[in-house]
């Protein structure tokens, strides 16, 4: 691939700065008014020497409020957005680079096949030479139903790509394409597109019928296949060989052909560490590396189809350029989110955080890697700086096979790979794909990676569940930056969990993931003293890794606000008569920050709702799942347990509406007998008891002449408020209630405290 560098030739994308002045001035009010509330503990310290350490853990909390704010305001300052112009690619390039596209799925019962399918599918179809590109599906699961369903895939596919190609299909992943029951009518539809439709519908309702039913009735494979499956024979989920299997060769390299298929499932044996998803993708990019080594690679989740057909292109715009070759590491899409439920009532759709956080991050030294919609450029996945590139290191680490072996491992023609790519030179491959399986299995082999770089220096990194900040931490580090790809319509689409446990179970595994990087050495705190992160750029880092941190000093605030009551102390501003303009500064500030916020989705397009909904369920996870996380690493400290990796379950919508309206219960939150729904329980009984207290004249007389105001059982009761979804489990039934055996602990709990606050003011 040579990049023209004509001086009159058209850029490839806009680099666009959105300035919100009216935004950012209230930002800065925001500020100003959480200032004064720690302050205002210091000052008036002195006239709480009894109760000297329940007045400096409100300090504590406010002055963590102040802070948070501070670099959450850092972080959204500048937002960038990106316009692209692929139209304009082969003005830079003599010809496309290779993409090696990649689908992870780990548990064919949480990740249904059907969706992983469909993402593949969408894959293949995509508006870029066939040719230049290659499909490698991880299955960690180990289970030949995904193997069975991607050979059946690859034969609709051979359908299925022509005709999106033919007919320019917008949809490209068949369940979305033919939500739709009705035949596509009307003048601008051929009879001859209008037969090819319905036979292309036929063929995906056939190839549909064959995945469900092996997953549902779990027979025993077509005789034919026999062979191909004989390896999964008398096998584990985590004790068994590696398994590669090239489903579809594009051995003719024709451009219009369907692309490379190969399904891939490393080795896994009870004596290794895997490192979860981290360890698959490094496998990823070593037997591609062997297979094809195109210069870039991108990975997707099993349930993130694409949306875009341009896709590849509008990344390829943001990556190609003689600046951005040594600048740019990865191109981050946004993750968006088909078939939400109205008003997203878990919480979990993303919109304000992509739409202001992401497009914040971008205007420094660029977005997170999400884990994936990313496109990375190999020779950064293989850990070379920009200033590699900039002193020709590159080329001089290419030549020392003997030191590439240290870093990579023993194969020496993954070491060869691995040199081209430093070099950005094109792999002379066998034949076919078939000759380097043998090559292939040794470097996805579970000790292939021991006394080697991979996942320290190289590869996606290890030590957190949440490898994809993990990895671009490390990046960035290095000095590269890293761009926003945001074409309309959105690149990939994805779903979101759609029930408690679910969402419950995906957020404390980010919160454990995050924290894990945090009290690890690669703290951004460092990076950013040592290295070359951007100081607002780890600011930014610090915000996202505090998520589960943060839910502790959350806590403890509520548990002050329920203590002041129980035990009629004073907690928010109670200020002598001549100072009474200062009881209306957390009132201001509840205002104006509520006001922001709603702001915020109107200017997504939200409603009030979802901006109830989203601060209800902020609330509702900062006090469950982050709590939990947050006690996950605590243990792994100590050495008293490991971090697990959770799946988190996969629901298809087969609708194409934007919402599950037919569903009369779509939306209502679900409990399970997991111990995530026990501190959030545990704070609504405190703070129903704090408040059958003041109702019923249950307080003590307050100590000083002064005791718990009108603010803090307004506070309370607005606690109670964003916990109504809580609340209703109480009187829920089945699924939609509390179990007993959550409420028993709560209860207990939730007394205890009662009964310590009480005693307090005894002695």
């Amino acid at each position: 691939m040579d990049i023209k560098t004509c001086s009159s030739t058209l850029p490839l994308y806009e680099r666009i700065s959105r300035k919100n002045v009216v935004k950012n001035f209230f930002e800065i009010i925001i500020f100003f008014l959480l200032l004064p509330l720690p302050v205002y503990r210091i000052i008036f310290l002195r006239d709480h020497t009894v109760d000297s350490s329940y007045w400096l853990l409100a300090f504590l909390c406010e002055l963590w409020f102040t802070f948070y704010w501070v670099i959450l305001i850092s972080t959204k300052w500048n937002p960038v957005e990106y316009k692209t112009h692929p139209d304009r690619l082969l003005q830079w390039v003599d010809e496309l680079p290779s993409v090696d596209m990649f689908v992870t799925t780990a548990d064919p019962e949480l990740e249904p096949p059907i969706i992983t399918i469909n993402t593949v599918l969408s894959l293949l179809a995509v508006d870029y030479p066939a040719s230049k590109l290659a499909c490698y599906v991880s299955d960690d699961g180990c289970s030949p139903i995904i193997l069975y369903s991607l050979m059946e895939a690859s034969n609709f596919a051979k359908l299925w790509v022509p005709f999106c190609k033919k007919h320019n299909v917008k949809l490209r992943a068949p369940f979305r394409y033919f939500s739709s029951e009705s035949l596509p009518l009307g003048h601008e539809y051929s009879r001859e597109f209008q037969r090819e439709w319905k036979a292309m519908k036929d063929e995906y309702e056939q190839l549909s019928r064959k995945i469900i039913g092996a997953v549902v009735e779990k027979a025993s494979l077509p005789c034919d296949l026999v062979k191909d499956f004989e390896v999964f024979l008398n096998i584990e989920r985590i004790n068994h060989p590696t398994i590669i299997k090239v489903i579809w060769e594009n051995k003719r390299g024709i451009a219009d052909e369907m692309p490379h298929l190969v399904y891939i499932s490393r080795e896994k044996r009870p004596t290794h560490p895997h490192h979860y998803k981290a360890g698959a993708m490094n496998v990823l990019a070593r037997v591609s590396g062997l297979m094809t080594n195109a210069p870039f690679m991108l990975n997707v989740d099993c349930d993130m189809f694409v949306n875009n057909p341009k896709t590849v292109l509008h990344a390829m715009c943001l990556l190609l350029g003689p600046k951005n070759e040594k600048e740019v590491a990865f191109c981050q899409c946004p993750q968006v989110f088909y078939d939400g439920l109205k008003d997203d009532p878990f919480g979990n759709q993303l919109v304000v955080l992509f739409e202001y956080l992401a497009k914040g991050v971008a205007g420094i030294q660029g977005p997170f890697y999400s884990g994936t919609g990313c496109f990375h450029r190999r020779k950064v996945i293989y850990g070379l700086s920009p200033d590699d590139i900039e002193n020709n290191t590159n080329g001089k680490l290419a030549k020392d096979h003997k030191l590439l072996q240290i870093s990579f491992g023993s194969s020496k023609d993954f070491v060869t790979a691995v040199a081209d790519a430093f070099k950005g030179e094109k792999t002379e491959f066998a034949k076919s794909l078939e000759n380097s399986l043998e090559a292939a299995n040794q470097v996805a082999a579970c000790g292939y990676e021991s006394g080697t770089d991979w996942g320290k220096k190289v590869g996606w990194i290890y030590g957190s569940t949440t490898e994809d900040i993990n990895t671009s931490l490390i990046i960035h580090r290095k000095g590269w930056r890293t761009v926003l790809s945001w074409p309309d319509p959105p690149a990939f689409l994805g779903c979101a969990p759609t029930s408690g446990p679910t969402a419950m179970t995906q957020q404390k595994r980010w919160a454990t993931g995050l924290l894990e990087i945090l009290v690890s050495k690669n703290c951004p705190i460092f990076f950013t003293l040592f290295g070359k992160l951007q100081l607002r750029q780890g600011l930014a880092y610090l915000w996202i890794l505090c998520w589960g941190l943060r839910s502790i000093p959350e806590l403890c605030y509520a548990a002050l606000l329920a203590y002041s009551i129980i035990t009629n102390s004073p907690f928010l501003p109670f200020l002598p008569k001549s100072q009474e303009p200062a009881f209306y500064i957390p009132i201001a500030l509840f205002v104006i920050y509520n006001l922001y916020t709603l702001s915020e989705y109107f200017a997504t397009g939200q409603s009030i709702r979802a901006w109830w909904n989203n601060q209800k369920m902020r609330i509702v996870t900062s006090m469950s799942a982050w709590v939990l996380g947050v006690v996950s690493v605590a243990l792994k400290i100590l050495g008293i347990s490991e971090t697990v990796f959770e799946v988190t379950k996969k629901d298809q919508s087969t609708s194409s509406s934007s919402s599950n309206d037919t569903d009369g219960d779509a939306g209502r939150f679900t409990f399970d007998e997991s111990p995530i729904f026990v501190p959030v329980t545990t704070l609504l009984l405190v703070q129903l008891m704090a408040l059958a207290m003041v109702v019923f004249g249950m307080q003590p007389r307050a100590r000083g002449g002064h005791g718990s105001g009108i603010l803090d059982v307004l506070c309370s009761a607005w606690l109670v408020l964003c916990l109504w979804p809580v609340l209703k489990g109480l009187f829920g039934k089945g699924k939609y209630g509390i179990p007993l055996s959550t409420l028993c602990k709560s209860t207990a709990l939730a007394l205890l405290f009662v009964v310590w606050c009480r005693r307090t003011t005894m002695s």
